[in-house]
């Protein structure tokens, strides 16, 4: 009897060919199909926790080179022989700049992907500020000012919407510890440039030196960044500006406005924080300079401590109770600096404002993405650009509008009238809530580089 060769198996001609090629057969192709699934959630379960790292170290890097641009601006103004009005001019140029790039972002994302919006910005932020340090003038200063916030324009909103194509794509919330990571880089970035100032290191060297570090890491974890791709038995999150074509204002969505205002309220008691604690400590209660410059120091040490351990608050707890807890908590901190008969007392109440201000701010631009990224919205790229333009016109007036409140009515007084705007935010807390349709968000595969497959 003649034979014929299927695969190994050897079958005599005219015998039935079983697919399964009987029980055992069966049972070898399930167990090789069950293999084949668990490689496939192995590839996507490296690549998201390779996304997710690329994604942190983004932020990290975010928040050196912003805390590396702050800490020596009594370099530049030494340097430049800058008066206080022209460094005030040169500083709301960055966050003007900022505030155009972010109108743009979503449509640039639409062209060629968030993460080319990240990568892109990653490295022109410190090329930018390597020009500052190399400004022979004003005019030449005031460009490098105005492409540093346009760099960072771009680079906050498309790194958030990465963060956001990560949550959806661990199941898992993280926008917690992306802005840990960048308060930690904050923190870095601030050591190192005082270092670099307290050595007499000019600001060309310093940002030189900084640039190729951060070029190098961002080569490195660019790769990991989520690129827009999906599973194939799951709908797409949109992360594009598809709908910036119907006109500016495609996307501004009641939901998206509440959160904006929101981002805007929390962010604006932030600043007034970060801005003024020191002089309330100083000229109110009379500390010295050394107490005075505790009190920022407990608020982003809490802060900080509060977002590290904000992701797994976030797993266990609805976004809508963290809100409104945290900006309760915050409102009881800032009530015990204004009544604190001692800067010691002030200086515990920023830190429990520091801790209640700590998840607000990651919920609501996490809320945001997923937002644009429902059904109908534009895209999680033009919902973060569109509450990064409120929450920077908030970071932008509310300093100086403090300033001018203290001076009518003394900065005690000022900060008490934060109280009740963090109570409004709580209020509404709700809307930072997801909609049920949206609870079990698709899943989205970030792209797996080919040596991983």
């Amino acid at each position: 009897m003649s034979k014929i060769r299927v695969g190994a198996v050897v079958l005599p001609r005219g015998a039935r060919r079983e697919a399964p090629y009987g029980k055992a057969g069966r049972m070898s192709i399930v167990a090789g199909e069950a293999g084949q699934e668990r490689r496939r959630e192995g590839r996507e379960g490296r690549a998201v926790r390779r996304a997710r790292a690329a994604v942190t170290a983004v932020f990290a890097v975010n928040g050196a080179l912003i805390a590396s641009l702050a800490v020596r601006t009594p370099s530049l103004k030494t340097d430049h022989d800058l008066t206080a009005g022209l460094l005030g001019l040169l500083t709301a140029l960055v966050a003007v700049a900022a505030l155009a790039a972010t109108q743009v972002a979503g449509r640039l994302a639409a062209r060629i992907g968030s993460a080319w919006v990240v990568r892109i910005a990653a490295v022109t932020l410190p090329l930018a500020l390597l020009g500052v340090g190399l400004a022979g003038g004003p005019v030449h200063l005031a460009a490098a000012m105005l492409l540093v916030g346009a760099a960072n324009g771009l680079l906050d909103t498309g790194m958030n919407a990465q963060a956001v194509m990560v949550e959806r794509a661990a199941h898992r919330p993280i926008m917690n510890g992306c802005h840990a990571a960048w308060s930690i880089g904050s923190v870095a970035g601030s050591f190192t440039g005082g270092a670099a100032a307290q050595a007499g290191m000019s600001l060309t060297t310093h940002y030189l030196i900084l640039g190729a570090v951060v070029t190098a890491v961002v080569l490195v974890v660019g790769r990991g960044l989520p690129a827009e791709e999906f599973s194939a038995e799951h709908p797409p999150a949109r992360t594009d500006d598809g709908a910036g074509r119907r006109g500016w204002r495609a996307g501004w969505t009641r939901r998206v406005l509440l959160l904006g205002a929101l981002g805007a309220a929390v962010l604006a008691c932030e600043g007034a924080v970060i801005t003024w604690s020191g002089v309330f400590l100083h000229e109110d209660l009379g500390a010295s300079l050394g107490v005075a410059s505790l009190g920022l120091v407990a608020f982003t040490a809490s802060q900080t401590a509060g977002r590290l351990v904000g992701d797994r608050l976030s797993a266990r707890h609805p976004a809508r109770v963290l809100v409104r807890s945290g900006t309760a908590l915050a409102a009881a901190g800032l009530t015990a600096v204004v009544v604190a008969p001692t800067p010691i007392l002030a200086v515990a109440g920023f830190a429990l404002a520091g801790l209640g201000l700590a998840t607000p701010l990651p919920l609501i631009f996490s809320a945001a993405g997923h937002a644009g990224t429902e059904e109908g919205g534009t895209g999680a790229t033009a919902a973060v650009a569109r509450l990064t333009t409120m929450t920077y016109s908030a970071m932008l007036l509310a300093p100086a509008l403090v300033g001018r409140v203290a001076q009518a009515l003394g900065l005690t007084w000022t900060l008490a009238l934060l109280v009740p705007l963090l109570v409004t935010v709580a209020w509404k807390a709700q809307v930072v809530a997801r909609p049920p349709s949206s609870v079990a968000p698709p899943v989205v595969a970030a792209r797996v580089p080919d040596e991983a497959r």
